[in-house]
Parts: structure tokens; sequence; C-alpha cells
């Protein structure tokens, strides 16, 4: 299983050039270097500017190095430990996200998660406009062993959204995964199914979905950030899952993710096997940006 460490080593070795060797406190902050080395790691510049201000102005005996760690925690936020709803008929969770963003993984990802906590998942698979959009996720249904409804190419995402839940009310299923087929939000058309999705779903099942989470690679920095702000203006956002943080040197981008969209960073996946999905925790992700700096 991966690790944070080992996860965020392309970021940390950026962030570890604003340690100074020759600082006359061992591991204190270079400031006048530091805000070009953030904005490097894709830290979005108006907190960049912000952390720098205030570690200027800081007193001279302050630790910039805590001052700096106490900055990035408050910009990440306190988000909610996610646990999987109990006690209704069914938990409707829908994934959206660009093309190669980890979607599919994802869903399969905690499909697992889910039924190794003793819960009866299923996966929808409504990319309905691909020829193969659906096949990946039903050979990981198999591979996790749970029920999988999809559809085939060219037929109605929303009408298979229904009847996915529609399946898992008849089977008792506690909690349905919808991955939605990978679309640029830049395209209206394929944009405007979402609501049409979610519509059908609550028709079937009151509230459903009772979340909807964006899948963002990390790999993408900021970019990431503004195309999901065009997906929670379609359909408001609840979580979001952040991917491929083992080979990005941008992870900066999550300090941005609260304040820009105002949505907690649920999980996050720190390596391809099927266990590295892991919740996210902005203590280890910080300490992890600062891990060896000094040492290495």
């Amino acid at each position: 299983m991966a690790g944070w460490l080992g996860a965020l080593s392309k970021t940390r070795s950026i962030i570890k050039q604003a340690f100074s060797p020759s600082a006359t406190e061992a591991g204190e902050l270079n400031v006048e270097e530091l805000e070009e080395i953030l904005l490097r790691s894709d830290v979005s510049a108006r907190l960049v500017m912000d952390i720098v201000d205030e570690l200027e102005s800081a007193p001279r005996k302050a630790s910039r190095k805590e001052l700096l760690r106490g900055m990035l925690l408050d910009a990440l936020g306190e988000g909610p430990e996610f646990a999987w709803p109990t006690g209704q008929n069914a938990y409707v969770l829908m994934l959206l996200g660009v093309n190669g963003s980890g979607k599919t993984t994802t869903a399969a990802k905690l499909a697992k998660k889910a039924k190794g906590q003793g819960l009866k998942p299923m996966l929808c698979g409504s990319d309905t406009f691909r020829a193969a959009g659906s096949s990946q996720l039903k050979l990981w249904s198999e591979k996790v062993g749970c029920d999988f409804v999809g559809g085939e190419m060219g037929s109605d995402a929303a009408g298979v959204a229904f009847n996915a839940v529609e399946a898992a009310l008849a089977k008792d299923c506690d909690v349905v995964l919808v991955d939605t087929a990978g679309r640029m939000h830049t395209k209206t058309p394929l944009m405007d199914e979402l609501p049409k999705m979610c519509r059908a779903m609550n028709k079937r099942l009151e509230g459903a979905p009772h979340d909807v989470w964006m899948v963002l690679d990390a790999s993408l920095g900021q970019n990431a950030i503004i195309q999901a702000k065009q997906f929670n203006e379609v359909v408001p956002l609840t979580g979001i899952v952040v991917t491929k943080l083992d080979g990005s040197s941008k992870a900066g981008f999550l300090f941005s993710v609260r304040s820009e969209l105002n949505v907690p960073i649920l999980f996050t996946g720190l390596g391809e096997g099927e266990d590295d999905l892991v919740p996210f925790s902005r203590e280890e992700f910080v300490d992890a940006l600062f891990g060896d700096a000094n040492e290495e």
C-alpha cells in the first residue's frame, strides 16, 4: 500500500528548496525563494501572497516553518470524515469528472471499501458514449464481487441510472456507485446530461443521488479547479476525490479546493493499487510535503 511520503515525493522535491541549509536556524524557510517555489507547486497566487505577507510580518523568533504549516492546514479546512450512510434504502453516490481522471477505478475502489465494511454495493456504468464505456466497470464488479448495471452504447444514460437505482432497491443493495461518462466541462450537451441523470434517479428514489463527488487528476494542478467549477455549476458537488497524487508535482492545487469550491476533499489516490485510495488527511498531507525537507 502506497504512503503519503512516497506519493508526494515530486511535489516535496520542489517544496524542500525553500528550506535553506545555510539559515541561522536549521530548517528555517528562505522566504525570498518561497513565493516562486509555492507557485511552481501550483499553490494559488492568492494564497501564496497571503503566506509570504504573513511570514514577512511574523516576529523574528517565530518558526516560519511552523507558521507555514499552520497556514497550509487552515487553507485545507477541517473536512468531515466520510462514513457510509446506513439505515436507508440505498445510498446513491454519483461520480463526475473529465476523461482520464480515474472515475471508473475510483468507483471500483470505493465499492471494494464498502464491501469490506460489510455493505452490499452495486456499480452502475452509465457511460453510454463509448463502445466499451461500461465494460471496464463490469470487469471491476466481477473482481470486487458486486452487482452491476450498465447500458449499451447510445442508450439513455439517465435511463441506465434509473435502472440501477431500481435494481439496487430490488436487491437490497446498500450502496450504488454511479460512474458517469468522462466529459469535458466545455461540452454543453454532455454537461446537460448530468442534471437529467439526477432527476431520473430522484424520480425512483427521493433524494438520490445523495452525494455527487468529482474526481480530479492531480497532474492537472490548477486546471482541475477550473474544471470542477464548471461541473459544480451544473450539478452541485458535495465532495472531491483527488487521484494520481503519486505522479504529480502540482499537489499544491489541493490548497485551493476549499477556497475556490467550498467542497471537502474526502479521498486521495496515493498509487495504482486497489487499496491505495485512502481518506484524505490534511495533517498527513502537509507533513508529507515537509517530510525529510532538511535531510534529503
